[in-house]
């Protein structure tokens, strides 16, 4: 599978950019997708193409993959990693911001999934690799529509791996940790943002303090080591159905099906104090 065809989504930065790198580097050919494709040029240089894709555009989402599959005729390898962070209390954020983390987070991932698995079905193999989170498998204080949305990423690839399983196609999860990406800063704008004024805005405050300062520490992971394990889950022979990996995501999945809920509620409100 040398030249074989990916195509991985949110490659402007951190973990999709080093994704691509390595691919490329690996000799796969590699189709990078993003918002912003002036933030792609400095990948041609690997031979990455940058697409336009705004996952939360349908019509750029089919635009940017008829390109690819009029191309290449199909696409052996999609890794959806393109997503964000969207905190904020339940009551407080707007339901318009809700549907956008949707559509980013799950329904421009699997419109774009719908896309490719044609092509996959008629050449008898192909694989799907969702960058999903920790935050899947547990959740954190005022993290509601994030972890919801990648709640139902979980179920979804659950339901999918078993759907193209006669037809030769994997699909994999990857489960980070915290990494040292704009993740966190950007979660954290939000959840100031959100609950600035009202009953919520004194622990919003706090709880964004300390995304700020998880997000500042060097222990957090580092982009790339992410990347090295999307890139063995795409191109293994035989991958596992998750990859959990990454500064607490292991500690903090194992501790929300071990302690009580109330006392992983509890753990999470006070983490800044912990």
């Amino acid at each position: 599978m040398s030249r074989s065809v990916v195509l991985i989504t949110g490659a402007t930065s951190g973990i999709g950019l080093a994704t691509a790198r390595m691919l490329a580097e690996r000799g796969y050919e590699v189709y990078g997708a993003g918002r912003r494709i002036e933030l792609l040029e400095g990948l041609r240089v690997l031979g990455v193409v940058p697409v336009r894709m705004d996952m939360s555009d349908q019509a750029s989402i089919e635009a940017g993959a008829q390109a690819i599959l009029e191309r290449e005729g199909s696409i052996d390898v999609l890794i959806n990693n393109a997503g964000y962070g969207s905190y904020g209390p339940v009551e407080q954020v707007p339901i318009e911001e809700v549907r956008r983390q949707f559509e980013v987070n799950l329904f421009g991932l699997a419109r774009l999934t719908q896309l490719v698995l044609p092509g996959m079905r008629a050449a008898g193999r192909g694989r799907v690799v969702n960058t999903s989170s920790m935050a899947g498998r547990m959740v954190t204080y005022m993290g509601a529509w994030y972890h919801a949305t990648k709640y139902a990423l979980e179920a979804f690839s659950d339901a999918l791996r078993m759907e193209t399983r006669g037809f030769g196609i994997d699909v994999v999860v990857v489960e980070p940790g915290a990494v040292a990406t704009q993740w966190g800063p950007i979660a954290a704008d939000h959840l100031q943002a959100a609950a600035s004024h009202g009953p919520y805005s004194q622990q919003a405050s706090r709880a964004a303090a300390g995304l700020r300062k998880l997000y500042a520490s060097a222990l957090i992971t580092k982009p790339e080591a992410v990347a090295r394990t999307l890139v063995h889950a795409a191109t293994v022979k035989r991958p596992r159905a998750r990859y959990t990996l990454g500064f607490g995501a292991k500690p903090l999945v194992a501790l929300h099906a071990l302690l009580p809920a109330r006392a992983f509620d509890w753990m999470m409100v006070h983490a800044e104090d912990l």
